[in-house]
């Protein structure tokens, strides 16, 4: 008592403090129940899903978050150095591309992809994928399709691989609508990560090995691998189908690749300038990474591009597929810890460096055509041209596999520097050989150099009606694109 009667306001401190006291903790208590009931209500599946459900929604009703988070992918605001994700046409920004793929699609359209969330549209609008007025004759396959859609899984599973294989691109275009999502990369009943798509399994299996022996984290890459790889249409094995498979059977390097394919003697098309059998690299995101510092060290695909996240005390995978420069402080951070201008000022270095020498690599191709043509002009004979035009392959393939890797430059930038080198060196070897050659038809000055300034003065140059092709481009849309994806271009345009 003589206590408080030294101090009258210690009783009133204690009271106040033993509220404050019980009032924190209730507020404990509560968060506690709160996150307890969040995780019961969100580990409770609201609806049921089919083995191959295609509709992001429905998947989204049992996993808001995730669904939630992968609808942001529609953002394309993120720009980075070099690109983003918001649509940038390629062959304006680099005419010479239009050269480099004289006789092939990519001459008439070549847009950056904006992402999982655009997958179908992107398709449907690229005029590569386009064709004469009757749709069925549109010159690409249904294999095609096979990346862009949970619908995808689906329709092998209702009518086989091969069969959804066969016939041309745009006979399927009612029944793929649903962009890239949830069903492409896990089971409805247990959420496991799953592969959907043949081609990777039986690439794995030409190569001895299991893929249902992979870990998690070997799962959380081997999803993105169903896609980001290199490929191409086997048109022998089955009888009417272009039948999609990795050509890894030799390795899954740049060098064991183009063994593979000059050993059955593919090509993906024949050079409208040089005539040299071309190979395309579609984009082996994959490949490259594996040769790379984070696989080295066990890090996935998508520890960066879809990292975990915390959010009403739940943790989840951000299925904000995005650049990880978009992201730094989940992405990078993480394990870097460095001020995130300093790593991103890191990885805009080595993209420096390695697209300052793939340019290079790029002029000499061009020239290499372009000189190549001018000796057919002159009389060159196929015996004389075929050593010229299988280095015109490999040169350009390498700076396609550098290019078309998608990262490359941050995935490996070692690996993809040694590409560029040697294939500086195949076109730098090749042009020597094209100048003896020229020399002996009789044509001892230089090849002009072509005006291809812009891309359409490079479409110019290479034969191209692109006012042709972007009228026939506008009929076959009309007859292919779901009414659902034309509902949703007129309320984009309101």
């Amino acid at each position: 008592m003589k206590m408080f009667e030294k101090r009258p306001w210690l009783p009133w401190f204690l009271f106040i403090a033993t509220i404050v006291a019980v009032f924190l903790l209730g507020l404990l208590a509560s968060s506690i129940v709160e996150r307890r009931a969040e995780a019961s209500y969100v580990n409770v599946p609201k609806a049921e899903l089919s083995e191959f459900e295609p509709v992001n929604e429905k998947w989204g009703e049992n996993y808001p978050r995730e669904f939630q988070s992968y609808y942001q992918t529609a953002d394309t605001t993120f720009a980075s150095k070099y690109n983003g994700s918001a649509t940038i046409d390629m062959l304006e920004v680099d005419p010479r591309l239009v050269v480099l793929w004289a006789g092939y699609g990519f001459s008439k359209d070549y847009n950056q992809g904006r992402g999982h969330y655009y997958a179908v549209k992107d398709v449907v609008n690229t005029l590569r994928t386009g064709g004469p007025t009757d749709s069925e004759s549109g010159p690409m396959p249904s294999t095609c399709w096979t990346c862009k859609s949970p619908d995808v899984p689906r329709l092998m599973s209702e009518h086989g691989v091969a069969e959804f294989y066969k016939g041309k691109w745009a006979r399927l275009g009612a029944e793929i609508v649903n962009p890239i999502g949830c069903a492409d990369c896990h089971d409805p009943k247990t959420m496991n990560l799953r592969i959907t798509r043949p081609a990777l399994i039986e690439a794995f299996e030409r190569q001895g090995k299991d893929i249902t022996k992979s870990t998690h984290q070997e799962m959380r890459s081997l999803v993105c691998a169903q896609c980001h790889v290199e490929y191409y249409f086997d048109k022998k094995t089955v009888d009417g189908a272009n039948y999609l498979t990795f050509p890894w059977d030799k390795g899954m390097d740049v060098e064991a690749m183009e063994e593979y394919y000059d050993e059955i003697e593919f090509k993906d098309w024949t050079h409208k300038l040089s005539k040299a059998p071309m190979l395309k690299a579609q984009h082996p995101g994959y490949e490259v990474y594996l040769t790379g510092i984070h696989a080295d060290r066990g890090v996935s695909c998508a520890d960066c591009h879809m990292p975990y996240k915390s959010e009403g005390g739940q943790k989840f995978t951000d299925h904000k597929i995005q650049s990880p420069l978009n992201n730094v402080a989940n992405s990078c951070q993480v394990c870097h810890r460095q001020e995130t201008a300093n790593l991103i000022a890191n990885v805009y270095s080595n993209q420096d460096r390695i697209i300052e020498n793939r340019d290079k690599l790029e002029e000499l191709v061009v020239r290499a055509h372009v000189e190549a043509k001018k000796a057919w002009d002159v009389g060159a004979s196929e015996d004389q041209m075929k050593d010229i035009l299988m280095g015109i392959r490999h040169a350009q393939w390498r700076w396609d596999y550098a290019a078309a890797s998608h990262g490359g430059s941050f995935h490996a930038p070692v690996e993809i520097g040694r590409v560029i080198g040697t294939g500086i060196d195949i076109a730098q070897e090749t042009r020597v050989k094209l100048a003896r050659l020229l020399a002996e038809l009789g044509h001892n000055e230089e090849v002009p150099y072509p005006d291809i300034a812009t891309k359409a003065k490079a479409q110019e140059y290479i034969g191209l009606d692109m006012k042709k092709l972007n009228t026939e481009k506008k009929e076959f849309k009309e007859n292919l694109v779901p009414q659902w994806i034309k509902e949703a271009q007129a309320r984009e345009k309101s």
